[in-house]
């Protein structure tokens, strides 16, 4: 059913179900698990960069860094569990940037992870979850993920 799934990953508490969920359905279906993380470039642009020495310190450096690790830690749980991974680091707007490389690679399913927020807060912010839903015309499983914040 699935030979190619996208997991988006930020590494955070939110993508750490979906991390799991993604590669038990790699597992199951015998599907090459891509997975990308994105370096969101508003993150990057909002900092002036005054109080860096160089740029190897400043924030693109330590989310940069940050995916690395995380990509690295995914590589280990897919070799354990016999599963294909391809995984990327792309710079740009989260949610167009996944559902771009979603096209690129013909996913056959994007998986992504979220946080349980309060009705306000999506209100007000949003998420780049909603946002690639609403992008997106390929078929997707949001795996939430209970926080206490």
């Amino acid at each position: 059913m699935y030979d190619r799934i996208l997991l988006s990953t930020d590494g955070t508490v939110a993508s750490e179900e979906a991390e799991t969920h993604a590669l038990d359905l790699a597992a199951a279906h015998d599907a090459v698990l891509h997975v990308l993380y994105v370096v969101d470039e508003n993150v990057v642009t909002a900092y002036s960069g005054d109080e860096y020495v160089d740029e190897a310190e400043g924030p693109e450096h330590g989310l940069e860094e940050h995916g690395e690790e995380t990509l690295s830690e995914l590589r280990s749980r897919a070799s354990e569990a016999s599963v294909d991974i391809e995984t990327a680091i792309q710079h740009g707007r989260p949610a167009e940037t996944i559902v771009e490389y979603g096209d690129e690679t013909d996913a056959d399913l994007l998986v992504l992870g979220t946080k349980r927020r309060p009705d306000e807060y999506r209100a007000l912010l949003g998420s780049v979850t909603d946002r690639v839903l609403r992008l997106t015309t390929r078929p997707a499983t949001v795996v939430k993920t209970e926080v206490s914040e």
